[in-house]
Formats: C-alpha cells, sequence, structure tokens
C-alpha cells in the first residue's frame, strides 16, 4: 500500500511539474527579446532552428517576428510611465520615422484583432504619413476619429501596438545603435 501512495505521489508531481515548466516556457518573455524604449523587439524566427517551445509559442499565440531578410518587428503595451495601454484612454505618439523602407503601426486588442476606422482601415504606414519639416510626426491613438495621423484603437480592454520595419539596416544582432521609437503619452480616459 505504501508503495502504490508513494507512486501515485511521484506520478502527480511529475505532471504538475511537467505541465508548470511547459506552461512557463510558453508564458516567459522570448529568449533574445530586445527591449528599445517602451517597446520590445520581437527575435527572428527561423523555422530550421526554432526549439519545440518556439514553435509551441507561435502556434498557441500566432505572434512571430519576421524572417532575418525581412525586416523587424516592435511590440508596445504600456505608456512611457509604464502603465497598460487602454482602449478607453487616447494616446499621442510623437517620434521621427526609423530607417526602413517601409514601416506599419497597428493597434489590436488583446488577443490579437486589430482596430478598424469606420472606412475599414486598421493601420498607419510610413507612405501616407504626415510630418512636420524636420521629420517629426504625431500620431492619435483613439477609439474616436481625430484630424492629422489617427490610429484607431480597440474601444475597450487592453491595447497593443505592433510597429513593423521592413527591409531596414538595423539588426538586433549587431554593434549598431537601435534606432529611437515613437514614445507613447497618455492624454485623456474616458
Amino acid at each position: 500500500m505504501r508503495f502504490l501512495l508513494s507512486l501515485l505521489l511521484a506520478m502527480a508531481l511529475s505532471l504538475v511539474l511537467g505541465i508548470g515548466s511547459a506552461w512557463f516556457m510558453l508564458a516567459a518573455p522570448r529568449t533574445g527579446t530586445v527591449t528599445v524604449g517602451g517597446w520590445r523587439a520581437l527575435p527572428t524566427i527561423d523555422a530550421a532552428t526554432a526549439d519545440p517551445y518556439v514553435r509551441a509559442r507561435v502556434a498557441r499565440t500566432g505572434e512571430f517576428g519576421m524572417g532575418a531578410g525581412e525586416g523587424l518587428t516592435f511590440v508596445a503595451d504600456a505608456d512611457t510611465a509604464g502603465r497598460t495601454l487602454e482602449g478607453r484612454c487616447t494616446y499621442v505618439l510623437t517620434g521621427v520615422s526609423p530607417a526602413a523602407r517601409l514601416w506599419t503601426l497597428t493597434a489590436s486588442d488583446a488577443s490579437g484583432h486589430p482596430a478598424r476606422s469606420p472606412i475599414g482601415r486598421a493601420h498607419l504606414d510610413s507612405r501616407s504619413l504626415l510630418r512636420d519639416g524636420e521629420g517629426r510626426f504625431q500620431v492619435a491613438l483613439s477609439a474616436t476619429a481625430r484630424p492629422g495621423n489617427w490610429l484607431p484603437s480597440p474601444t475597450h480592454g487592453e491595447v497593443v501596438l505592433t510597429l513593423r520595419l521592413y527591409d531596414t539596416p538595423i539588426t538586433l544582432a549587431s554593434d549598431r545603435a537601435l534606432p529611437s521609437l515613437p514614445t507613447i503619452e497618455r492624454e485623456v480616459c474616458r
């Protein structure tokens, strides 16, 4: 009887530790993630070298970085003060265009669904962005339309910003300085 109880306890402990370690590896910050201001750069994923945990994370979340020859992906879920981005608030993103042939900025909810404007636009890109004489821009992130550069955000819940740089000379593995990315300032909340 004692042997059977010991065996059952060992099996239960093995099960808890196995499931717990797998959950931790899927939920933990990715290896190779680089932080630039409030933005996290997602490391490139190469199908040939991705380990089983990376493959499982991509299958579970759908979130992945671009391939090494495509560009870089940066994600932000907090403003410059460290507060979580919320759909009920309005934010102003200020910055200078990073070095890239094209870049896009998208706002989505916590489950990854992009917010859409009444005309169906879900992102801003560097081709259609209004800038001042020095190349600086301001983008209003809000659930309601704003004049100038406006990025629609979800109307409620948490907001995640994704900045994708396509065909950029910037790499995470080099000794070059990483770009300064847009700052995110909270204006008002309703």
